[in-house]
């Protein structure tokens, strides 16, 4: 065994792998990963190694290494100086480090952000949920779930066949500062959301890379789209709003009207429009584009996109083939079917590797989760053969594939036929837990939140200082001891996993009379604490990890995700550091500050506990149920529609609606 000392540890080193941490992004976890893959796999293959063997991702500066053994590395990716005992050495060529020595990677010089540190032997280190690869914001894989420090020493690996040579000249990828990146139009292209013009403008506009980007996405400046429709209906004012969907690394996300190129440790799930998807072999630009480079989007045919390169005798990658200024022409939709005489079916193209299938119409209805559901198990039990993640949304479910070993016309061939095998939408039952979790009311880590917000970015919004109380005013209730008690009296039946990260819920109340609806913040929070609980749209969220956010605080609860994995907590199912399943109900009761200081404490530990009854959910039921009550239904809707529409009026009229524009959704059974 040999080891490698870090001396210097650079900007943000980490330790990754290749293809990351796959088969988790439907309970929020990305792959991580090489940002730059190609450059990544083709050092690992120069020295012998595995091309997904661990190695070391550098972003603006490198570290400074010192080998206890003499051992063979190459750097790759973007030019930056490298030194070998303080004598320089060329990058993309196989280097002997003798034993003792030290390898240093400077500042990128540009053009490129990232350079790339691989060893013969790869790194050895603790595999987090099969990988690792370093998840920063999740504290997990790689070296102790976080970038590299002074003195961090790491394990090389043996095994490896390496000597003299490199990367050849015509292999080496040409990183630039003007992109030109191919793309497939969907899943939400024109005429549905963007205009074709709109269309025709991303395609055609040099945007211009924003200095705030990063691995979760590099945002981009450039024109506001004029879009296809005046809202986002039930998923809110703004017309980029859906309900939450899975996303695609390499998708361009429209926040709002700010483009966002989505990266590898981006979300998996959202509510926002993707006009287009960079295809699998042009994902590695992402890593280089740097603050001030240009990007044009090239729209290609998808079965003309080129395959991830392959690096085996030819490692050059063929080109796409086909160009044209629409893309493939039919506005990213690949079949619409129909699944009953209620129920229509879209399939979505989601990159060249992916298919997004849209189920219904574009509303809130828990029938239609319940297909999503029907669908998603029988490909659990039943998979195809180069399926390799299985996402659920509100109303979808995405199909990522091997298209090598799952071209996208033989899946929805076989799609075709699972259509005819599932069972009927209203005699779907499914496993519904109740779990009671406490929830501290208007806690004073979400109102440091919010004060964070008015001090930082928008002290007028309307929802500030207290979200409770703009709750209160927008729901048409007569205090906030209303909206208490409507919270707590609430069953929250959980939708999605991972809407921010980390097995974090989207959930809905069962009973509609339970429905708080409210808009985002908008500009969203920078920062959001852990586990606050939110209310966006109808949707409610538990935040599984600090970071950003925009769902109106009501307060705060206890883990959702096991920070101690691998190892066991009491809460947590083995080998499971998520807690919450499809279809739980979420159940609340209340705890003050401190208390929940105290759980939370116990739950750091393993000790924690939380109740959880086993049920089940069945449609039927629930439609009669919501026949039953339907005259009240109607009287709350009414009255809750009556006070947003009166809140929207007081924006317009103060100028506030398009800065305000965030989610009211009227919901569906």
């Amino acid at each position: 065994m040999s080891t490698v000392t870090v001396v210097q540890p650079g900007m943000l080193t980490t330790v990754q792998d290749w293809p990351g941490r796959i088969g988790y992004w439907h309970v929020g976890v990305p792959p991580s990963g090489p940002m730059d893959d190609l450059s990544f796999r083709l050092g690992n293959t120069a020295l012998g190694n595995p091309e997904g063997a661990a190695g070391l991702e550098c972003t603006l500066t490198g570290p400074t290494l010192r080998f206890e053994q003499a051992t063979w590395v190459c750097v790759t990716g973007a030019p930056a100086p490298v030194t070998v005992n303080g004598h320089r050495a060329p990058q993309w060529r196989n280097l002997l480090v003798p034993a003792g020595g030290t390898l240093a990677v400077g500042p990128a010089v540009g053009p490129g952000l990232r350079s790339y540190i691989l060893i013969a032997g790869g790194i050895e280190v603790d595999e987090y949920l099969g990988s690792a690869a370093t998840f920063t914001l999740g504290r997990f894989g790689g070296h102790a779930g976080r970038t590299l420090q002074t003195d961090d020493s790491l394990v090389i690996g043996t095994g490896a066949a390496a000597g003299a040579g490199g990367v050849p000249l015509d292999s080496q990828p040409v990183i630039a500062r003007r992109w030109e990146v191919a793309v497939t139009e969907g899943p939400h292209g024109a005429p549905e959301f963007f205009t074709r013009a709109d269309m025709t403008t991303i395609t055609g506009t040099d945007y211009e890379v924003h200095f705030n980007s990063d691995r979760t996405g590099v945002r981009l400046l450039g024109p506001k789209p004029d879009w296809a429709r005046r809202d986002g209906g039930e998923a809110g004012l703004h017309p980029s709003n859906i309900h939450d969907t899975a996303y695609s690394i390499g998708a361009l996300d429209f926040t709002g009207d700010t483009p966002i190129l989505l990266g590898p440790d981006g979300p998996s799930l959202g509510g926002f429009v993707c006009p287009v998807t960079v295809v699998a072999a042009d994902k590695w630009k992402l890593a280089q584009m740097a603050p001030g480079d240009r990007v044009r989007f090239v729209p290609v045919r998808a079965d003309h996109a080129a395959p991830l390169r392959s690096l085996g005798t030819d490692r050059r990658a063929s080109l796409p083939i086909v160009l044209s200024a629409g893309g493939d022409n039919d506005d990213g939709i690949l079949r619409r079917s129909e699944l009953d005489d209620a129920t229509a079916l879209t399939y979505r193209r989601a990159g060249d590797d992916g298919v997004l299938i849209e189920f219904g119409e574009m509303t809130l209805d828990l029938r239609l989760r319940a297909r999503v559901n029907a669908l998603h198990q029988h490909l659990l039990a039943q998979p195809l053969n180069g399926i390799v993640e299985l996402n659920p949304g509100i109303r979808s479910l995405q199909i990522r594939v091997d298209p090598q070993l799952l071209p996208i016309r033989r899946l929805l061939a076989a799609l075709t036929e699972i259509e005819t095998e599932l069972p009927a939408i209203d005699d779907l039952v499914v496993p519904s837990r109740t779990v009671h979790l406490p929830l501290s009311w208007d806690d004073p880590a979400t109102r440091e939140a919010i004060t964070r917000y008015m001090h930082g970015v928008r002290a007028d919004a309307p929802w500030c200082p207290w979200n409770i109380e703009f709750i209160r005013r927008i729901n048409g209730l007569d205090s906030t001891a209303d909206v208490f008690d409507t919270v707590f009296e609430a069953e929250y039946l959980v939708l999605g996993l991972g809407d921010v990260y980390l097995g974090a819920p989207v959930a809905t109340p069962t009973d509609p009379r339970h429905r708080l609806v409210t808009t985002k913040y908008n500009p969203a929070r920078t920062w959001t604490p852990e586990n606050a609980v939110g209310i966006g749209g109808a949707y409610l969220c538990i935040y599984g990890m600090e970071g950003p956010g925009g769902y109106q605080f009501v307060g705060r609860t206890t883990q959702v995700w096991n920070h101690l994995h691998p190892r066991s907590s009491d809460p947590f199912e083995v080998g499971t550091p998520w807690l919450l399943r499809y279809f739980d109900r979420i159940s609340w009761y209340p705890v003050s500050a401190e208390e929940l200081l105290d759980l939370r404490a116990d739950m750091a530990r393993g000790t924690g506990e939380v109740k959880i009854l086993d049920g089940e959910f069945s449609l039927a039921g629930y439609r009669k149920f919501l026949g039953d009550n339907e005259t009240s239904i109607t009287e709350f809707r009414t009255r809750q529609r009556r006070a947003f529409d009166a809140e929207r009026q007081a924006w317009r009229d103060a100028g506030e609606l398009d800065s305000a524009a965030g989610d009211l959704v009227e919901v569906s059974a």
